[in-house]
């Protein structure tokens, strides 16, 4: 059997994992099976030429991290692909900083990377590489001399063609993917953008069912949307720190319905869009307003940049100003908190609430959907309100779908959410729950890596891969 070696920015203990990230996803394969997880260490050094890997044993997992000097951080994480790649790919070409030093920096890491990874491979491996990080490292492992089948997931959004095309070196970007075997999205929106760019700008063949043949090469493309481990979840509602909040949350809310809204404070979550949908919904409906709550939490992201400091002080503006003029002395229509809370408890929050409010204006899935609707009573469970514009969208058909630039008719989705009969409730949860059952984590996981054992092995020329 094929060794896992599993590659991404950051790595974590695959025993210690937090439900609904990464390396939830991939914590059973890699703990059943055995392999390799190889990314950065989390750690800024001084001297650049320290970069040697470190190994640390993970029961059957090797973890190997690699240290990153603070040029290279600098360029690498903040600079492209936070500073380039997550806005564009997030449809924000207003906020992308096109530093021509970034792209050197973003290069020299993905090189440092090939270069440290490839003596730790085994003629047979299987190598998964994720995210928007490492988009060119198949093609600097293949410029040295890698064999090996690799596969890539993109864990966020891909934009259309002519945005895409707003990158400088966009082309040098796209050409690096057909170094993979296979390549997946999140969406089938994803996936079409992706050929409609391969297409119209790489000029790259349609082969046949998903494989695009462009630079030499032949890729395999295809939508494999993440999914949570529902069972996983669902005990995790029953846990006593769970059960305690959902508790609490009842008896201080009896007279109220609660809404919810948990997400990293982020541009691409829409939280201010939100905040005046819900203004909207009190403002329309003055005889509802003391009767719900909203319990938005944000927790904090990227305080450096200056983005992120604008719509904190925007978000924390919005929330004052709904208080200010709509509050009453035993009830504020927003409670706005400013940090992470403990997954543990988040199960309970949901399961005490009447609405979720899932409004991003751009995500590749958006899990908070799925876990929202986990950790629901199925007899008497609450709603979610999911923006078209996430990838859980294509899924998730029963949720009311909502589009968040749109103030009035968040607002009204929200009304609808509130007064929905139980029996509507209840059968709408019930078809997404089945839809979330049927795609999984775990179908995910095995669904990539079977259509990459598939994949059509061929020489792998390097020449063209000197980028």
């Amino acid at each position: 059997m094929s060794r896992l070696v599993v590659v991404s920015n950051r790595i974590a203990d695959p025993r210690k994992t937090a439900a609904g990230g990464l390396a939830v996803a991939l914590a059973e394969v890699l703990n059943n099976a055995g392999g390799l997880w190889f990314g950065w260490s989390g750690k800024v050094i001084d001297d650049a030429e320290d970069d040697d890997v470190v190994f640390q044993r993970a029961g059957p997992v090797t973890l190997a991290m690699v240290d990153l000097s603070q040029a290279d951080h600098d360029a690498f994480y903040l600079g492209y692909s936070n500073g380039v790649l997550w806005p564009v790919f997030h449809y924000r070409l207003d906020l992308a900083d096109f530093d021509a030093g970034y792209i050197s920096g973003y290069r020299r890491v993905n090189q440092l990377f090939a270069r440290k990874l490839l003596p730790l491979l085994k003629p047979d491996d299987v190598i998964w590489v994720h995210d928007y990080h490492l988009i060119p490292l198949a093609a600097e492992l293949r410029a040295l001399g890698c064999k090996q089948r690799i596969g890539f997931f993109l864990h966020i959004p891909l934009p259309p063609p002519l945005m895409l095309a707003a990158i400088p070196g966009h082309d040098w970007l796209i050409r690096a993917l057909f170094a993979y075997d296979l390549v997946g999205f999140q969406s089938k929106a994803d996936l079409d953008h992706f050929a409609g760019y391969v297409e119209s700008e790489a000029h790259a063949q349609p082969v046949d069912d998903g494989r695009w043949r462009a630079f030499g090469r032949t890729v395999q493309a295809g939508a494999f949307p993440i999914g949570i481990d529902v069972q996983e979840f669902t005990e995790l509602a029953h846990a006593p720190e769970a059960v305690e909040l959902y508790e609490r949350m009842r008896l201080e809310y009896s007279r109220r319905k609660l809404l919810v809204g948990v997400d990293r404070l982020d541009y691409s979550k829409g939280l201010p869009q939100r905040m005046r949908a819900f203004r909207e919904f009190l403002t329309k409906n003055p005889d509802l307003r003391s009767s719900a709550t909203l319990i938005q939490i944000a927790s904090p992201s990227r305080e450096n940049v200056s983005a992120y400091t604008e719509i904190l002080h925007e978000l924390e503006s919005l929330c004052g100003s709904i208080n200010g003029n709509f509050g009453e002395l035993d009830w504020m229509p927003v409670r706005y908190i400013h940090r992470t809370v403990a997954r543990a408890r988040l199960p309970g929050l949901y399961r005490a609430s009447r609405v979720a409010l899932v409004t991003p204006l751009r995500d590749g899935m958006n899990l908070v959907a799925k876990e929202f609707l986990a950790a629901q009573n199925v007899d008497d469970p609450g709603v979610l309100v999911l923006s078209r514009f996430a990838g859980a969208a294509e899924q998730l058909r029963e949720a009311l779908l909502v589009n968040p630039y749109d103030t009035e008719g968040t607002a009204a989705a929200i009304l609808l959410a509130l007064q929905m009969p139980v029996e509507e409730r209840r059968a709408r949860h019930e078809a997404l729950m089945q839809t979330i059952r049927r795609y999984d984590v775990h179908w995910w996981c095995d669904s990539f890596l079977a259509a990459l054992e598939r994949t059509q092995s061929e020489e792998k020329g390097t020449s063209w891969l000197r980028l």
